[in-house]
């Protein structure tokens, strides 16, 4: 591991950001640095520049991807390397302002009555019953089940922030007939390591293939299920500010885009009506 390497993951840890910003970053400097096969110490203004153009016009990155690769140099040159002109000379690119897919109730409920493996179903459950983002769900702890106050506890969200939200009834069934069939410990949904949680791509790899035995047809994750969440709230009468406070966003415009989904129609319908009949 290279010096240089080594003080910005230093750097990156001391901020307490997470372990995947802490590999991405990394990995963006690492694919800079070998554009040009030279170390970034020895690069400048003018390289950060010809690299933002070949991503942009040659390799036709995604908005996130551009972004992430910008955030990962400014980090570098700001603060491990403590460059003066990082700020002005790394601009952002303007962000692609899209809406994010959205399941029905009725196609949410097709989708976990389409998943096999009780795991499976019982992590994209809680995903959905609590408006979770995927690394959440996956690092819920089996004390992170609070069944006397009804409530989830949600332990370093993005923003290394930790948040309540309520645990259904429903929910709750759910996950105590998924617990008498595995028993765990630690991890409320334990992998196959010994410790470790579920693997991210075994979880999604299981949401996409319900969704084709489901029918559902349009383009979606198991990101969707947060967004349905949020939309299906919205058009039960939760007010914005609620539903803000369940998803862990900073900023209430970040939440205001499911005002754009929302069919308008507050029907006062139980968002979790998609949990009830499974069986």
């Amino acid at each position: 591991m290279s010096r240089l390497r080594q003080r910005m993951l230093e750097d990156l840890r001391i901020r307490n950001l997470s372990p995947r910003t802490l590999k991405c970053y990394v990995w963006h400097v690492e694919q800079f640095s070998r554009h040009f096969g030279k170390s970034p110490a020895v690069l400048g203004p003018e390289e950060i520049r010809q690299y933002q153009v070949y991503v942009v016009e040659k390799t036709r990155a995604s908005w996130s991807w551009f972004n992430q690769a910008v955030c990962a140099l400014r980090f570098l040159y700001g603060v491990t390397l403590r460059k003066d002109w990082t700020i002005d000379h790394i601009p952002h690119a303007k962000r692609e302002k899209t809406l994010p897919a959205v399941l029905s109730v009725a196609e949410v409920r097709c989708l976990l009555k389409a998943v096999p493996n009780v795991k499976h179903r019982a992590l994209l459950m809680t995903i959905y019953a609590g408006g979770l983002r995927l690394s959440e769900g996956i690092g819920l702890k089996v004390a992170d089940i609070d069944s006397a106050r009804m409530m989830l506890h949600v332990r370093q969200g993005k923003g290394a922030k930790d948040r309540l939200v309520p645990l259904s009834d429903v929910l709750l069934r759910h996950l105590r007939e998924y617990w008498r069939v595995h028993r765990p410990t630690g991890y409320l949904f334990p992998g196959a390591l010994h410790g470790r949680p579920l693997h991210p791509t075994a979880v999604q790899k299981a949401f996409q293939m319900a969704r084709l035995r489901s029918g559902i047809r349009k383009p979606a994750s198991v990101h969707t299920l947060r967004h349905s969440f949020a939309t299906h709230h919205l058009e039960a009468g939760t007010d914005l500010r609620t539903i803000q406070g369940l998803l862990g966003h900073s900023s209430l415009e970040t939440t205001s885009v499911y005002l754009h989904v929302c069919n308008g129609a507050k029907t006062g319908a139980d968002p979790l009506a998609a949990l009830g009949d499974l069986d």
